[in-house]
């Protein structure tokens, strides 16, 4: 008897309460006025440098797709340790788990064969520095360091100076 008179007195508790907060009236916030066009743009008129000075509300005809330098030559470093850029096409090439055409040409047992610079020891070493039968796991997969290099033009401005050049800026100074 007890329960039923403890589930019907929570009953109309919870209704009471229901109750008295469907009376108030919601509080009107008012959001801040918009800053004016000046201080923030005109959306109609920003521009992206990435867009070549195109608005974003108009449409832009892509540039045409850049085309692979294929000099076959080795390419100077900009820094200690930078992986050399690929200086061929690799378009097709498939590495994945199973295959590795890189390795076709600069595994060191046919670079000579194909003239082709070998890939570096340390690519044969894990990381504990014990050399293996074949290349790393961790080296495997090639492009995730070496890249091709191609004709397009570059999208936004690079100052970028190698440190031989910093530092012969320095003696000269």
């Amino acid at each position: 008897m007890l329960k039923p008179f403890a589930l019907l007195l929570a009953a109309l508790v919870l209704a009471q309460l229901l109750a008295a907060c469907g009376d108030r009236e919601p509080k009107q916030y008012a959001a801040a006025p918009a800053p004016p066009v000046s201080a923030r743009g005109n959306p109609a008129q920003d521009i992206d440098a990435l867009r070549r000075n195109v608005p974003i509300t108009s449409e832009i005809t892509p540039l045409p797709m850049a085309t692979v330098e294929n000099f076959d030559m080795t390419r100077g470093r900009a820094y200690p340790m930078q992986p050399p850029t690929v200086p061929h096409s690799i378009d097709g090439y498939q590495v994945d788990l199973n295959s590795n055409r890189c390795m076709l040409c600069h595994a060191r047992s046919t670079a000579a064969q194909f003239q082709a610079p070998p890939v570096s020891v340390t690519h044969y070493m894990d990381r504990d520095d014990q050399f293996l039968a074949e290349v790393s796991p961790r080296r495997y997969f090639c492009v995730q360091c070496h890249v091709t290099q191609t004709n397009a033009r570059p999208l936004v401005a690079n100052g970028f100076r190698d440190i031989d050049e910093v530092l012969r800026s320095e003696r000269v100074q």
